[in-house]
Parts: structure tokens; C-alpha cells; sequence
């Protein structure tokens, strides 16, 4: 039964109490003492079961009123297979140089707040629902530069966030469709075990050619043997829920495919990319790289490699290592190739059980040749992150962490560095 559920049965138990107690109260104990005193009086009443007969009546009247409420109640409620989880995020920070960007070196505060419901109907499906709110994250919201891994601004208004549904086909395949999702939510296996604090640049072992995003109408087929061997294929539409409609010569669209294998230790795995007229490298990218995106003409396409190892105890000097190598060519603009390469480590459970503490580098994507007769601005974009994460308790995580980015904007002047607190109430 869930928590709220418990607790109105708590209440209309005590309803249920207080009644027989008032009923109680108006019996007239005194009376019955008279009785016992007087017992050998003809004129007395005899006491029998008829006595209380009006206060039993009135009691049960009192307790099918409460049941009438509870199955009013339970007919207003999730279904038994609906479960509600979710968090809210605050993050209090501020960002040196910050404003060679157009944002503020200011102290600022941001929030996200999201509920997640998933609900079964055969027992092996899944409906899965994130409505999120968010607010603050101006001063976080510059690619790669200064993204923040929580960000969401919706101005204070709950959306509906992801919107998607799962289902078997036969022991090994899992197909996925949804017009709200994005697609490393469909992946046959993670490819990264690195758990970024501050950047989303540094999520799934680097948030560049394959694995960056958009929330759009997606599907995707999953196959996963019992040997550790996967293989899934995603589909993802920017404008199926638009005027240009989906598979049109409009329509901005990839497909991933990845090939994985995966133990318990350690994982291996290469993502081949298809896209036309889709900017989702941006959170791991240049400026040089970013500018070649947007347009329909557009096309690309990209290998994402990954791999992953992590030590069979926690608490140990050995951390998780996460790494990625991403590599693209494109046609239709001034940029035709470009690569990027991503290191993480994770140590757990180091002074306090559910602790970790995590450092990440990588240089984000950047373009490395371009079309005959441009030029290409020589940098060597490099982004970092530190942090300690530790929790009071088990619904509660705080991270203190700091980061830095250099010639991410093709310009020395525009470096970063940049340090935050954020504090996690799950539920």
C-alpha cells in the first residue's frame, strides 16, 4: 500500500475510534452500578444484549460512511502498478570570466524539479512519464562551456518532460517508441560508467557526435544475449511533431547504432552515427564544429567508440575508468571532418559508505579539416571537472565540485573556471 494510502486508513482508523469512544462517554456506567445495587427490585429492567443496541446501530452507520470515503478514495488513486519517484536540485554557483560570454560572474541560484512515473501494464511493459520544472540556469546554459548537467529552465512552469513506452519482443529484443525521448534512453548498453558533477559535456564518456541529444519522437529495437553481446538501433526525429513532419526532405533526423559487449567489470562498444540537418554534439564541441549544424543540407556521419572498467571492490585507490573517442566527416559545410576524446574516473565509497569523489578531462570535439578554401582556427579545446559528492542520509547527496574550460570558444579570453555546490533531495 502506498505511503498516502497508509496514512488515510491511519486517519480514518482514528475516525473510526473516536466515535466509539464519544459513544462510550454517553453510556450510562453510573446506571449500570444502580442496576447491580438494586438487583433485587421487580420494577428493574432486566440488562441484556438489547441494551446497547442504539449505539451499535449508530456505530455502524459511522464506520460504512468511513468505507464509503476510502473506496471514493481508492477510485481517485494511481493504479497498483504506477509508481511516483523523483527529485529536486539546487545549485548555488558562480563562473570566473563568465561574462565573455554574455553571462554574469555572479553568485546565482538554479533548481530543477522532476516526478518520475512508471507504470506496468502486463507486468513486463513500461509507460514511463518525467514531468520537470526549472528555473535560475542562465548563467549555466553556454555550450560546452559552462552547460551544467541539471540544467532545465522552464521559467517555473511543470512540463511534461519525457514521454515514452517500452515493451518485450519474444526473450532478447525490447522495442521503445515515444514522441519524448532522446536516444541514449534506448541504448542496448551504457557506455560510460562515469557519473559527471558539473558538465553534461562529460555524460555517457563524452556528450558529443553520437550520444548528444534533443527530446524528440523517437523509436528503437533492442537485442541483448545472455553471452554480455548487444546491439540496438535508434531512430530520432526533431520535426515529426511539426508542420515538416517526419521523413520529409524537412525533417531533421538520426540513427544510432551501437554494437556492445559488456561484463560486470568492464565494456566495449562502437556507435555508428547517421544525421541530416542535427546539431546534437554541441554539449561536447567548438565553436568551428557547432557552426557546422542546423541546416537540412546538412549530413554526417560518425563513429562513437567507448569502453569502461571498474575494480570488483569499492573503497579502494583503484578508480572506474570511463574513456571515449569520437570521430565524424560531414558534407554541406565549411567544416568535413572532426574528433574529440573524453578520460573519467570515479572513486566510491572512499571516507563514507555512498561517497564519491570524480575527475574528468577531454577534449571536446573540434574540427581537424576543412573544405577546400576555408581556414580553421588552430585551438586546443580542453575541459575539466572535480568533485566530491557525500550524502547525509539516504534521500539527501550534496556535491561541492569545480571545473574549467580552455579555447572551447576558439578564443583564450573566453577561458572558464567555475565552482558550485548543488544539493540532491530524492524521493
Amino acid at each position: 500500500m502506498k505511503f498516502f494510502q497508509q496514512m488515510l486508513v491511519a486517519t480514518a482508523a482514528m475516525g473510526l475510534i473516536a466515535p466509539i469512544g464519544a459513544q462510550a462517554n454517553d453510556i450510562n456506567f453510573e446506571g449500570i452500578n444502580d442496576y447491580s445495587r438494586n438487583k433485587t427490585s421487580k420494577k428493574q429492567k432486566q440488562f441484556n444484549s438489547k441494551t446497547f443496541a442504539n449505539e451499535l446501530a449508530s456505530t455502524n452507520s459511522r464506520v460504512d460512511a468511513i468505507e464509503a470515503q476510502l473506496n471514493n478514495f481508492e477510485a481517485g488513486s494511481f493504479s497498483d502498478t504506477t509508481t511516483l519517484g523523483g527529485k529536486a536540485v539546487f545549485v548555488l554557483g558562480s563562473i570566473d570570466n563568465n561574462d565573455t560570454l554574455g553571462d554574469t560572474e555572479a553568485v546565482t541560484a538554479a533548481y530543477i524539479y522532476s516526478m518520475d512515473l512508471n507504470t506496468s501494464f502486463t507486468g513486463d511493459d513500461n509507460l514511463y512519464v518525467r514531468l520537470k520544472s526549472g528555473d535560475g540556469w542562465d548563467a549555466w546554459g553556454d555550450k560546452p562551456g559552462n552547460y551544467h548537467i541539471e540544467n532545465k529552465d522552464t521559467g517555473d512552469n511543470l512540463n511534461v518532460d519525457k514521454l515514452w513506452y517500452t515493451f518485450p519482443i519474444g526473450d532478447k529484443f525490447t522495442a521503445t517508441v515515444g514522441p519524448k525521448i532522446e536516444n541514449y534512453y534506448m541504448l542496448a548498453a551504457a557506455p560510460s560508467v562515469y557519473k559527471p558533477g558539473v558538465l553534461k559535456g562529460f555524460k555517457l564518456g563524452g556528450h558529443g557526435i553520437a550520444f548528444g541529444a534533443s527530446t524528440s519522437t523517437g523509436a528503437g529495437i533492442t537485442y541483448k544475449g545472455d553471452n554480455g553481446f548487444a546491439v540496438s538501433t535508434t531512430f530520432n526525429s526533431k520535426k515529426a511533431a511539426l508542420a515538416e513532419g517526419l521523413f520529409t526532405d524537412e525533417d531533421q533526423n538520426k540513427i544510432n547504432t551501437q554494437v556492445a559487449y559488456t561484463t560486470d567489470n568492464y565494456h566495449l562498444s562502437a556507435t555508428y552515427t547517421m544525421q541530416q540537418g542535427w546539431n546534437s554534439w554541441s554539449y561536447y564541441s567548438t565553436a568551428d564544429l557547432n557552426a557546422s549544424s542546423g541546416d537540412v543540407t546538412t549530413t554526417l556521419d560518425g563513429v562513437a567508440l567507448r569502453g569502461w572498467w571498474r575494480p570488483d571492490e569499492t573503497g579502494t585507490a583503484t578508480p572506474s575508468i570511463s574513456v571515449g573517442y569520437d570521430v565524424v566527416s560531414i558534407e554541406g559545410t565549411n567544416v568535413t571532418d572532426g574528433s574529440g576524446y573524453f578520460i573519467g574516473l570515479n572513486w566510491e565509497d572512499m571516507f563514507r559508505p555512498s561517497d564519491r569523489i570524480g575527475l574528468a578531462l577531454g577534449q571536446p570535439m573540434k574540427a581537424t579539416e576543412a573544405a577546400a578554401g576555408q581556414v580553421l582556427s588552430e585551438v586546443d579545446p580542453l575541459m575539466w571537472e572535480a568533485y566530491y559528492s557525500f550524502r547525509p542520509n539516504d534521500s539527501i547527496e550534496i556535491t561541492p565540485g569545480i571545473f574549467g574550460t580552455t579555447d572551447v570558444k576558439n578564443d583564450s579570453e573566453e577561458d572558464l573556471f567555475g565552482l558550485m555546490v548543488s544539493t540532491t533531495f530524492k524521493f
